[in-house]
């Protein structure tokens, strides 16, 4: 008889990433009747609102949030791997309190200017994803092979020792770039920042792939 994927500890554990969520839409639901009609809905590379939305919009961040936490919660059931990702549950699990935690701040940073506070949502952003890709630079080498979370090329879902190695390489190379990207975020104007962490995570991507595949090539064609 399999496993379940969660146990009663773990369903007690996802109540915290949903809580979150929950504390997303009381927040929509307080606000809502005290907004403007027009909102802002998105900000430049320069942190200026170049965007406006009905207020019913406030909505949307909430929704996708529980959608987004919805399918985290039932892939790793479907999974193929599926003790693979019961190993990994901890690290899956941290990236979505972390996952939870950004885009709860996300969605408040955008609501405060509609109530007098002069912040940068823009440069809020870029922190929270230095902080996310950091995150994400300490969990991806503890990741056991899986189609759901990691760094999921051809290569490396055909092999273990492929999967490991370049997930130990990505490991650093994030983790460098969640720091690079928080410490650069207080340095740089927002348009550079935006510019330098776009530019580092395409070439970063694009060196896994091919990495990957210069693994394949000499671990499994060997």
């Amino acid at each position: 008889m399999k496993q379940k994927f969660y146990d009663n500890k773990k369903l007690l554990l996802e109540l915290i990433p949903l809580l979150l969520v929950l504390c997303t839409f009381i927040i929509a639901w307080y606000v809502y009747p005290i907004l403007p009609n027009k909102i802002p809905s998105h900000w430049n590379a320069a942190g200026q609102v170049d965007s406006y939305s009905q207020k019913a919009s406030i909505f949307v961040l909430p929704i996708i949030f529980l959608v987004v936490l919805i399918l985290l919660f039932v892939l790793p059931i479907l999974e193929v791997f599926r003790d693979n990702m019961l190993k990994i549950y901890t690290y899956y699990y941290w990236f979505k309190i972390l996952f939870g935690v950004f885009f709860t701040v996300l969605f408040i940073s955008t609501i405060l200017p509609n109530f007098g506070y002069n912040i940068n949502v823009a440069k809020i952003v870029m922190l929270m994803i230095g902080i996310l890709f950091t995150g994400l630079g300490i969990i991806l080498p503890k990741l056991k092979r899986n189609f759901i979370f990691g760094i999921r090329t051809g290569w490396t879902l055909s092999n273990d020792k492929v999967w490991e190695k370049t997930h130990k390489v990505g490991g650093i190379l994030f983790l460098i770039l969640g720091i690079i990207t928080i410490i650069i975020s207080y340095l740089l104007a927002l348009e550079v920042l935006f510019y330098i962490f776009i530019t580092l995570t395409i070439l970063i991507s694009v060196f896994l792939v091919f990495y990957s595949y210069y693994l394949y090539r000499n671990i499994v064609k060997r």
